[in-house]
């Protein structure tokens, strides 16, 4: 087993964290330091910054409705007052788990929330194509010609495009207008730089699904294990 997948597994980051961890040099295998694309077998001894981790690993699976205010990481250590973060919403007991993908400080909604780095890497792929529902909030209206162009793709940074996407208005009046779209894709901040392109800066953005998970019956700021059910269902998507 390659040793960013074996980290992922233990719940110390996703494949692409681990990978910057190796890369710190905090990582050894039988006493050496670990280099990326290095495999690991049972008999191995692998630490974490000197701490031996077992290589019996007991998955959780948490589903949370993140709300606005806080970050989707383990610890906030880029600002000198640290800022709450989607693990202090984990119920008391929970093991060590990472988020699967981001939701940014402002933006609320589904996010799941687990130590299975191989579920972690399926549903963040972007040749899966996992489907993901964003309510959106603009002010005033929004016009066909601005609809055909987030639904056709549009050019958010120099040289990267995004991927043709379903956007529906779902309630519109004079004031506002909410919309649903639907992502296969996770670029950074993708879609309040989609509406900045079309002048259309996003009031309110929720995430309300993945694939066919929704958040039916759980408050913002609330969080619960997945089911057996839907982590079969996630695991086959």
């Amino acid at each position: 087993m390659r040793i960013n997948k074996f980290l992922a597994e233990q719940g110390v980051a996703s494949r692409r964290g681990a990978d910057g961890i190796i890369a710190e040099g905090r990582v050894t295998i039988n006493g050496k330091v670990a280099k990326a694309g290095d495999d690991v077998g049972a008999a191995d001894d692998v630490a974490l910054d000197g701490k031996l981790l077992s290589h019996k690993v007991k998955y959780e699976y948490y589903i949370l409705n993140k709300p606005k205010g806080c970050v989707c990481t383990a610890n906030d250590e880029k600002t000198e007052r640290p800022r709450k973060t989607v693990m202090d919403f984990l119920p008391k007991g929970a093991g060590r788990v990472f988020p699967v993908g981001r939701l940014d400080y402002d933006t609320e909604g589904l996010l799941i929330l687990t130590n299975d780095g191989e579920l972690a890497y399926r549903l963040t792929a972007p040749q899966n194509e996992i489907p993901k529902i964003y309510l959106v909030k603009v002010q005033g209206s929004v016009t066909p010609v601005q609809l055909n162009r987030l639904r056709s793709g549009v050019e958010i940074e120099r040289g990267v495009v995004t991927k043709k996407c379903r956007v529906n208005v779902v309630e519109t009046n004079k004031s506002y207008t909410k919309l649903h779209v639907t992502l296969t894709e996770g670029k950074n901040r993708e879609i309040r730089k989609m509406f900045e392109v079309v002048g259309k800066p996003i009031d309110f953005l929720k995430r309300i699904k993945l694939g066919d998970l929704t958040l039916s019956g759980l408050d913002r700021g609330a969080c619960r294990r997945l089911s057996q059910e839907e982590i079969f269902y996630l695991k086959n998507l």
